[in-house]
């Protein structure tokens, strides 16, 4: 009778405990609504934080999808449409063909999938895993993750400052009321340093962007004279 009841759990020559008596894709919609509705309770709860945690949900569902975000510089509003590349745990950081462009969710007034775009749900993001990088991470996982990329922005949500820390050498046109221009220096605790010393407070912080095609060979420029 199990099999016939729970046929979905047949696992080679045994079978796994079911979650509930419910069928699989109902049970999946029951999960989602009762995390929809503990984020909503939570968002209640603990209002300085809510912004933040619905960004964090949809931005993540929308991971390598375009949206489009409304935000804000003062009285400015800020039209964007762009690539969700990194969801991290205070920004997210868009690409489109030719820039970046990292958004506090501070400075988000709405964001939404763009007009006649399917708004396809992605609960989440596969990594290729192989056995190799298997094995690094089972036996050293610290190491293994921090020097790639990828796999930093799968397990850890980066702060933005954290994130900047990465583009060292490199020009960047930031947006904190007014607009400044620059190569980054230093990203210290809490602010950005450019080549012409003036200082940034991240908090203050509403809009970032970045060339794609100049920062590869700035980033590059940037280490190989730190070695020098």
């Amino acid at each position: 009778m199990y099999e016939k009841d729970y046929p979905e759990l047949k696992k080679e020559e045994g079978y796994t405990s079911p979650a509930s008596s419910l069928p699989l894709h109902e049970l999946k919609m029951l999960q989602e609504y009762i995390h929809s509705a503990n984020l909503q309770n939570l968002g209640q709860k603990l209002p300085n934080y809510k912004q933040q945690m619905i960004l964090l949900k949809f931005f993540k569902a929308k991971k390598n999808q375009l949206v489009e975000i409304y935000s804000r510089n003062r009285e400015e509003v800020i039209h964007t449409i762009g690539k969700v590349t990194v969801v991290g745990r205070n920004f997210v950081m868009l690409r489109t063909l030719f820039t970046r462009i990292w958004i506090p969710y501070t400075a988000i007034h709405s964001a939404k999938t763009p007009f006649g775009i399917a708004d396809v749900p992605a609960s989440h993001q596969n990594v290729v895993i192989d056995e190799e990088l298997r094995r690094k991470l089972l036996t050293n996982f610290g190491a293994t993750v921090a020097e790639k990329e990828t796999l930093r922005q799968q397990f850890f949500e980066e702060l933005l400052e954290t994130n900047l820390k990465n583009m060292k050498g490199t020009k960047l046109t930031i947006t904190a009321g007014k607009q400044h221009s620059g190569k980054v220096r230093e990203v210290q605790l809490g602010k950005i340093i450019l080549k012409n010393n003036e200082e940034l407070m991240i908090n203050k912080i509403n809009y970032i962007k970045q060339a794609r095609f100049i920062s590869f060979f700035q980033r590059y420029l940037s280490k190989w004279t730190s070695k020098v």
